[in-house]
């Protein structure tokens, strides 16, 4: 088996890529200015790029594609949301609570697990409230606007501030972990394990019920979920949340994931045995190759190779 790719860079399309990475490293200082393969890059110190293509327009980010949007860990989460909350640079984006029409900036600020599981629905906000619950405090995750209205949200508490999820959506949550498992040997996220299914099962509809808290009042899906890690990134899943199916990811302001491979040859060899879409051949990508994949839900990845 061929070693499992890691995780190299997220590529947004962007009208001013200079003041976005400068945004960012306000931010985040320990990420920094960079560039690799020609584009003008955000460095995390866990070795991750977000690469930025210059374009003339801003790039659509609707119809929906199963790229929602990017992460970081960082030590201590509510002291960031607070500070973030105080920049008139940053735009924060409240979080529903569930709670009648009330809203939180971070969401352990209202009730937001259900055991193991995040989300909580207004049937169990109800009986929390009932059972006089506590509201958790502590640590929780929170989400901002940065440049372009890019969506990016923080969590923690962990040890080092670092680049650390790429959160999506997928038709198929389970297929979509299993797909990621079998074409790109990927470990399954620690907190998920295994999918518990086959191809033959994995279609399982989203569960009727939407929980809290959600960007949107009316509650988010959050079942199944699916995600997979490459090297200490994850790539996490819901299911799509509206009707219309996900669009690719090409041409849009998140048009891409990059992944870091060791052999090119040895893993185009294996994917197109095994059937997987080809949205380009090898290609130079500055000093290296890499070739462009079709994920589950029409996600475009690239595959780098990194000797």
């Amino acid at each position: 088996m061929l070693p499992a790719p890691g995780f190299h860079h997220l590529h947004l399309r962007s009208t001013d890529p200079e003041a976005a990475i400068a945004f960012y490293v306000r931010q985040f200082p320990s990420c920094v200015r960079g560039e690799w393969a020609g584009f003008p890059a955000l460095l995390s110190p866990n070795d991750v790029k977000v690469l930025f293509e210059p374009v003339d327009a801003p790039a659509p980010k609707l119809p929906q594609s199963a790229i929602w949007h990017f992460g970081w860990h960082v030590p201590d989460s509510r002291a960031t949301t607070a500070a973030f909350d105080a920049r008139e640079e940053v735009i924060n984006r409240l979080l529903f609570s569930g709670v009648v029409d009330g809203d939180v900036l971070i969401s352990s600020d209202t009730w937001f697990r259900n055991g193991d599981l995040l989300g909580v629905t207004r049937a169990q906000i109800a009986e929390l409230q009932a059972e006089g619950a506590p509201i958790p405090g502590g640590a929780g995750f929170a989400y901002f606007e940065g440049p372009e209205e890019a969506l990016f949200e923080i969590a923690g508490d962990y040890d080092q501030e670092r680049f650390n999820h790429i959160h999506m959506w997928q038709e198929d949550p389970l297929c979509a972990q299993l797909w990621y498992q079998k074409h790109l040997n990927a470990a399954p996220r620690a907190s998920f394990g295994d999918a518990g299914v086959t191809e033959a099962d994995c279609k399982v509809p989203r569960t009727p019920d939407q929980s809290f808290p959600s960007l949107t009042p009316e509650g988010m899906y959050r079942a199944p979920r699916g995600g997979v890690t490459f090297g200490d990134v994850d790539m996490m899943w819901y299911p799509n949340q509206g009707d219309s199916p996900l669009v690719s990811s090409r041409g849009q302001f998140q048009d891409h994931i990059g992944l870091s491979v060791e052999d090119l040859d040895a893993w185009t060899e294996k994917l197109k045995g095994e059937g997987v879409t080809f949205l380009s051949e090898a290609y130079l990508l500055g000093d290296t190759r890499a070739i462009m994949i079709e994920g589950p839900s029409r996600e475009a990845l690239v595959l780098v190779e990194v000797r």
